[in-house]
């Protein structure tokens, strides 16, 4: 079959609309909803606000927020490719691959929870338990995650909408941070949240959109039964190396095993060392984050596991004579050229979008990460440890400008030097996973000694890049973009750097000793005072969600309210260790498995079957991140346009400092209650 260049079916305008347009629009709506909220719920942003939210945010928020932030541009792009090349196998494998991380990490938020109540970043609980060495080499490796996930972000990104619309990628990697740090400065991680519930709609929807037209609407495919038949034709006459019969409608191929490895390996360091989970669990309330977690590594298992279905077959499909070029699939063009050809111009349009709120989303909860990662474990705990509020939030604002700038040159550099989404992908695992155990066992393992947890990352990323480079030298006689980007040499890399620490971890801790910790230095981690920001923007600091606990937290002896609170976090802890080692099993183990090694390859009944539950499945991600969260919310949400209708109409001010404050008033023109807990009510 001859290749075939993709070429854009948009016009440069577009893009430049889409990017700069409905940026600077999800910017101002971001800046309102924060304007609404200090003046109504007393969300001031202080630096506990900006960076944890008040740690009162609930299940299906939380939940919303990690399906968001998990959506990258690769979920979508990267997911459609190893469809294209892979066939069946390849959606599972990447889904699986990278909803188990979200469900174990809920193991790792409880006992967060548990361990460090007060804790801004994951970063402090290192430096608590190990000191300065320990921290400043998580710092490396915690950085070097955001460093590559923004970088996939936005090199993804704007391979797309170059290709879609013809803007320019350079152009697409400076503007698209503009409207997510605008709005993530104003509002902190809350608007984090805020905006990937919106941005999930979205995507869920268009989703949906893709696989109608797919399976039911479309005049070439129009059924799961037209596009069985002319995958298995497409197979006759051009086999898939390595697949069970040379076909794509089988669990067993070879590439799309070793991909499966790959994915899973590097998706850990992604999850256990990117910040942004942490920053998500810490804001989640005491009781929210471990269902927050599972509800949406089970909801977010459908979005690349349909999404790549339907769009990689449909990309098979309908090629005809002429085939994707490999430099396209590299970079990522299988779903726009999917949707182009499936929906012409509503497609291109739906991929555009799509994929800009993919990228902008996830951008934002990087934005966060570092930010926190900055102001309290570089500048609060080196540079200026008596550091209040104030100071802190402007540091915070600072962070997340440079970091953008910094991050949108170092894309552009990747870009130039034809580094694609594709390559960082399977690269990632090489550079950050060796830090996956040492830094999950600092709150899992009380044995675990500072020298284990100081060597044996760099260690690993030694190994790693050795069995890496070695491999694609000894298997193709060079190094270069293309051999050292193979499979064989990702999975060489991405093994020994997740793996090597199951040898330096014991022999350390064996020469060396056991710790013995007891995770009291944990427990002292103190949050901000920030009465300095609530005296300038006049809000009682009581009133400020989360802020009343401030004081609570400083002293000894727990109150019934925080014994209780405790054996909750005790009870979600056994659960979380059930149930996600249950869910993960079935997930890598009891489903695939038997697939991949009875080399079954798919009847049209099942085929069919196989595309309805992953539509279904689609329909209940839905209700998890669109439907719950509104549920959750309604008694906010009704206190907040409720009061907003009272103030617009002259009726009732809004709660400032000052005000009498009187207990319990009923009346129609009360003011709404001064604090979450509604303690108090005051009258206008």
């Amino acid at each position: 079959m001859a290749e075939t260049v993709f070429t854009a079916p948009l016009s440069q305008g577009f893009g430049y609309g889409i990017v700069v347009g409905l940026g600077f629009a999800f910017a101002l709506l971001m800046i309102f909803i924060t304007w609404a909220l200090k003046r109504y719920q007393h969300e001031v942003q202080t630096s506990e606000m900006f960076s944890t939210a008040g740690r009162t945010v609930k299940s299906g928020l939380v939940a919303s927020a990690v399906v968001s932030s998990w959506t990258w541009a690769a979920t979508l792009l990267q997911s459609s490719t190893v469809a294209y090349e892979y066939g069946v196998s390849g959606p599972f494998f990447y889904a699986s691959g990278a909803t188990v991380q979200i469900l174990l990490f809920a193991t790792l938020a409880i006992e967060l929870k548990r361990r460090a109540p007060n804790a801004h970043t994951f970063l402090e609980v290192i430096r608590a338990r190990y000191g300065t060495l320990v921290h400043c080499v998580f710092i490396v490796f915690c950085l070097m995650t955001n460093i590559l996930v923004t970088a996939m972000l936005l090199t993804g990104g704007s391979a797309v909408l170059n290709s879609l619309t013809g803007m320019s990628s350079p152009a697409a990697c400076f503007l698209l941070p503009i409207g997510v740090v605008l709005y993530t400065v104003f509002g902190g991680i809350k608007a984090t949240f805020i905006t990937d519930y919106l941005h999930t709609i979205v995507i869920v929807v268009i989703i949906f959109v893709f696989a109608f037209n797919a399976y039911a609407v479309s005049p070439v495919l129009g059924s799961p039964s037209k596009v069985y038949d002319i995958l298995t034709a497409v197979a006759k006459a051009s086999p898939v190396a390595g697949n069970a019969g040379g076909s794509y409608l089988t669990m067993r191929s070879h590439e799309g095993g070793i991909f499966f490895v790959i994915n899973l390996i590097g998706n850990f360091g992604t999850v256990f060392l990117d910040n942004g989970y942490y920053n998500k669990a810490i804001a989640a309330g005491p009781v929210h984050a471990f269902p927050g977690y599972v509800i949406g590594g089970l909801c977010w298992f459908a979005i690349p596991w349909l999404c790549a279905t339907t769009m990689g077959l449909t990309a098979l499909s309908l090629q005809g004579d002429s085939i994707l070029s490999s430099s396209d699939v590299t970079a990522g063009l299988v779903l726009p050229y999917a949707a182009s050809q499936l929906m012409g111009y509503g497609g291109a349009v739906a991929t555009c979008l799509m994929i800009f709120m993919a990228v902008t989303s996830a951008f934002s909860a990087q934005l966060i990460a570092v930010s926190s990662v900055f102001t309290y474990d570089i500048y609060q705990a080196y540079i200026n440890p008596a550091a209040k509020g104030k100071r802190l939030v402007w540091i915070s604002h600072s962070a997340c400008v440079v970091y953008a700038l910094i991050m949108a040159g170092f894309s552009t550099g990747l870009v130039y030097a034809g580094i694609t989404m594709g390559y960082l992908y399977l690269m990632m695992g090489v550079i950050i996973s060796a830090a996956v155990l040492p830094g999950s066992l600092s709150l899992l393992w009380k044995g675990q000694n500072w020298i284990a947890a100081a060597l044996s990352p760099p260690l690993g990323l030694g190994v790693a890049l050795i069995a890496w480079l070695v491999t694609a030298k000894s298997m193709y006689g060079e190094l270069t973009v293309a051999t050292t980007g193979d499979n064989y040499p990702m999975l060489a890399g991405n093994v020994a750097a997740l793996l090597s620490p199951l040898v330096f971890i014991p022999l350390l801790t064996l020469v060396f000793g056991q710790q013995n910790y007891d995770y009291e230095s944990m427990r002292n981690i103190r949050r901000v005072d920030d009465s300095e920001v609530a005296a300038a923007a006049h809000v009682d600091l009581e009133l400020i969600p989360g802020s009343n606990e401030t004081a609570a937290a400083a002293t000894t002896a727990p109150s019934p309210e925080e014994e209780e609170e405790t054996r909750k976090l005790n009870r979600a802890a056994f659960w979380a260790r059930t149930l996600t080692v249950a869910m993960t099993l079935c997930l890598l183990i009891l489903w695939p498995m038997p697939m991949y090694g009875s080399g079954y390859v798919f009847s049209k009944k099942f085929f069919t079957g196989w595309v309805v539950v992953g539509i279904i499945w689609l329909f209940f991600t839905g209700f998890g991140v669109i439907i719950f969260p509104l549920y959750e919310g309604r008694a906010s949400i009704a206190h907040t346009v409720r009061a907003m209708f009272l103030d617009a109409t002259g009726r009732k001010k809004p709660v400032t400092a000052g005000m009498a404050v009187t207990a319990n008033t009923s009346q129609e023109g009360d003011a709404m209650p001064s604090s979450p807990d509604e303690k108090l009510s005051v009258k206008i």
